[in-house]
Parts: C-alpha cells; sequence; structure tokens
C-alpha cells in the first residue's frame, strides 16, 4: 500500500517520510488512533515505504520487486500478529501464521478494518480475539531470522491490546533488546489494557481523525452522492471512513429504523394501547439482529434530540429526515425522562442480546414509555 492510498493524514505522513529519508526510523512506533482513521493504512505505507528499493522521497514506487510483494503482502520480510482464536479446522493454539491467507485477502480488500469485520471474516464472532504466548514463541522464531531481502525486517502487530501477559511480556523484552535491523510497528485503538513498559519504550504516533474535506474527496471519487447528502455522511462519520461507508450502507434500513421509532414515539405518547399492541407486534416478527439495530438507532435519535433540546446543535449527528422528525420531537426529551429512556432502550437491547423473549420486551418498553413522557 503507498501513501497515495490512505485518506487524508499529510501531516501524519510527512512525519514518517522524514524518519525515513534522514535515516532515524525509531525500532518500536506505535500507531494510535480511533476505528476508521487509517491506521493501519498508515503502517503497511509506511512498511512499504522503507522497503521500497526506488523510493522517490514522497512515496514508494509501486514497481520495484519489494512493492510488488508488498502490494500482495507477501514480502518474506514483512511479518504480521494480529487477534486470532480456536475454529473448527484450528482447534489447538493458534497463532496468526494459521490464518495468514485469511489475512491477505481481507487487508487487500478493506484496509481500513473494523476488529468485529475480522472475527466474522474468520469465523470467531462469537469469541474473543487474542494474542497469546504460542504467537510469542512464533514472532521469537521469526525475527531470530536475518532479513531475506530488504534492510530491515518489519512487524506490524495488529491490536497489541488484545495481547495476554505472557505474551506482552515477552514483546517487551523483543522491544528492550531488539533483533538487528528489526522494526516493531504497533497499530491500536486504546491504551488502556496495554503495559506501561511497552508504551514508554515505543514511540507514540496520534492519528487524528480524517478531516473532513479529505472524506469528502475519497467518498466523492467512489460513491454517488448528491452533495446534500455528500456533507451529511461527512458529519454523520465525523473523521472515521469506516462509519461514513456504514451510513452509506444503511441508509435504507436507517429510514425504517426511523419510520418505526416515529410511530412508537407518537403512540407512547398518545397513549394508544390497542395501536402500541400493533407496533409490538410486528417488531417481534424481526430478526434478532434487526430488532438491535432498532434499538440502537433509538438510543442515537434520544442522545442527538436531547442535544437539541440543550441547545447544541453543533453536537448533533441527523441526516435530513430524522432532523425534520427532531424539529419539534426533541421539546419531549428532557433532563426528567432522558436517564430513564436511555436505561430503559439499553434493558430491552441487553435482554434481547440474551436471546429473551422479543414480543414481551418491546411491550415492556412501549408501556413504559408511555408514562415517561408524561413527566
Amino acid at each position: 500500500m503507498k501513501f497515495a492510498e490512505v485518506i487524508g493524514q499529510k501531516e501524519i505522513i510527512g512525519r514518517l517520510l522524514r524518519s525515513v529519508n534522514d535515516n532515524r526510523i525509531p525500532h518500536a512506533q506505535l500507531f494510535l488512533g480511533e476505528e476508521g482513521t487509517g491506521s493501519l493504512a498508515l503502517a503497511m505505507a509506511y512498511a512499504q515505504y522503507i522497503s521500497c528499493g526506488n523510493k522517490n522521497g514522497q512515496d514508494s514506487c509501486g514497481e520495484c520487486a519489494s512493492c510488488k510483494k508488498y502490494n500482495k503482502l507477501i514480502h518474506p520480510d514483512l511479518h504480521f500478529v494480529f487477534p486470532v482464536n480456536t475454529t473448527k479446522e484450528i482447534a489447538k493454539n493458534p497463532v496468526s501464521d494459521d490464518f495468514i491467507k485469511q489475512w491477505r485477502e481481507c487487508i487487500l480488500n478493506i484496509p481500513y478494518l473494523r476488529e468485529t469485520a475480522w472475527y466474522e471474516y474468520i469465523g470467531i464472532e462469537n469469541k474473543q480475539g487474542l494474542i497469546s504466548k504460542f504467537e510469542s514463541e512464533s514472532i521469537f522464531k521469526k525475527l531470530s531470522l536475518k532479513s531475506f531481502e530488504s534492510e530491515y525486517k518489519i512487524m506490524i502487530i495488529w491490536k497489541p491490546e488484545k495481547m495476554n501477559t505472557v505474551a506482552a511480556n515477552k514483546l517487551l523484552k523483543l522491544i528492550e533488546e531488539p533483533p538487528e535491523k528489526t522494526i516493531f510497528l504497533l497499530v491500536c485503538e486504546s491504551t488502556d489494557q496495554m503495559l506501561p513498559t511497552i508504551l514508554s519504550r515505543s514511540q507514540i504516533i496520534k492519528i487524528p481523525k480524517i478531516s473532513g474535506n479529505d472524506l469528502k474527496i475519497k467518498l466523492g471519487e467512489t460513491q454517488t452522492l448528491e452533495k446534500t447528502e455528500l456533507d451529511t455522511i461527512v458529519h454523520l462519520a465525523d473523521g472515521n471512513y469506516l462509519k461514513a461507508l456504514e451510513e452509506i450502507q444503511q441508509s435504507e434500513e436507517n429510514a425504517n429504523y426511523l419510520e418505526k421509532f416515529i410511530q412508537i414515539m407518537r403512540l407512547g405518547y398518545g397513549r394508544k394501547i390497542s395501536e402500541i399492541i400493533s407496533w409490538v407486534d410486528e417488531m417481534a416478527t424481526l430478526g434478532r439482529e434487526k430488532q438491535k439495530g432498532f434499538l440502537s438507532f433509538s438510543l442515537k435519535m434520544i442522545r442527538e434530540n436531547f442535544m437539541l433540546n440543550l441547545k447544541l446543535p453543533q453536537l448533533v449527528y441527523l441526516n435530513k429526515k430524522e432532523s425534520e422528525f427532531a424539529e419539534k420531537f426533541h421539546h419531549f426529551i428532557k433532563g426528567s425522562n432522558i436517564i430513564q429512556l436511555k436505561d430503559e432502550l439499553e434493558t430491552a437491547q441487553r435482554h434481547i442480546e440474551q436471546n429473551g423473549n422479543g414480543k414481551i420486551i418491546f411491550m415492556d418498553f412501549s408501556l413504559k414509555l408511555t408514562t415517561l413522557f408524561k413527566k
């Protein structure tokens, strides 16, 4: 991946270029950025630039033997570590190399990768991904060898916060005493679960959200959107490329959620019990994922309307149709009911996730709603 393929982040790219051009490459760097900001894409472009045999000072050439291998993620001096778990095919001591084929397919298709999407891709969506002690043993073996073709061996560790204690301690030892000409690029979203000693020995590069203008340019090149729709999506995405794509893909589904949300809010306010029962019957026929999706959408709508009530429109993220409904609805979401509304929606969501009866859950929520609007 070349820097030219990264969305925005010109300042960070300039900093990375200078480290290579000035021959001052830190041996351990941590790319810290929120989901959808391009941390992994930046790390891969950086690794490719370091190894490029014909770099021009601004980007890798994309044509030399090294770049051609990087384009397929098969360069012998590029190594990946990422969270995995057992599957039907790999039932014992799984490590990244067991999933390297799927990893290459997934990353080449979606360099801005969401953690849950990766777990779904390899069939472990019902388990937690982990970087275990078996992975650390594999890391030691790989890095004990000399580089094959490039000056440097480069190891990209995606989600180092998923390391267990044994693996983290072994990585710390490697970072403290790195093998010759070895570079560690750690890519994470949060440092809360990482060893402080690893953080203190790594140069942290904070990746900001993608600017609205850069996001708009990218979406304008790849999507067919009207200007007003594009502006709305960029605003809703808030610097997150994945969220922007999600907004585009879910626009139709969210429209259905909005229709159902408007119905139950009006019925709840009017205390129209017989019509509420019909609404509940309809919701009960939906699949569990759509029921959860509706409740998540409802939580968002409650939050955004409360922000409008507080006269904080700069913190509101609603599309055109949602905004039209919110013009009048936001007056009903107040300090007197916001906490209970949020709690009831979260409780319903939790019960749905626990395979509760959808009809009972939605009826319980709807009846409570009739009292909350009257407070």
